[in-house]
């Protein structure tokens, strides 16, 4: 499925919104994500961190449970954005712990994440589109066990 720019921009847009409701009081690297699902809804999640570290969650990995707790199984486009709280935004891109999460739930070769930050001067954020197959190669999803 292609999505349109408007479509593109407003999954943005919702994931720079989570973005500001994450808690990082650790790290203070805020992220958000903004799911769309094959229902045409948006889920979004914000990274949540803990005082044991491991226990923390990514907001790719909230948005995506997020989704799927509503019913939802299949995702088109996940958008993100982050970075330090203090400013200098770059890209995001998810962790390979987030990959594989969302590859559970997708088309790699179609699935599109989105990246994106904002630029200092600049009223606009900038995006960058791939789909999750550039992103996790030969990955490893559902239809790797079909047989077993």
């Amino acid at each position: 499925m292609e999505l349109d720019r408007k479509t593109i921009r407003r999954l943005a847009g919702r994931a720079e919104e989570a973005s500001r409701r994450c808690y990082a009081p650790y790290s203070r690297f805020a992220v958000g994500a903004a799911v769309l699902a094959s229902s045409g809804r948006i889920y979004t999640g914000a990274n949540i961190e803990n005082a044991s570290y491991p226990a923390g969650i990514c907001a790719e990995r909230s948005a995506v449970s997020r989704a799927v707790s509503c019913g939802e199984r299949k995702i088109l486009a996940v958008a993100i954005s982050g970075g330090p709280a203090e400013g200098g935004r770059d890209f995001c891109p998810p962790c390979g712990i987030c990959r594989q999460v969302i590859r559970e739930f997708c088309d790699p070769s179609s699935a599109k994440i989105i990246l994106t930050r904002r630029v200092p001067g600049k009223g606009r954020a900038e995006l960058a589109v791939y789909t999750l197959e550039e992103l996790l190669p030969q990955s490893f999803g559902p239809d790797s066990l079909v047989g077993i």
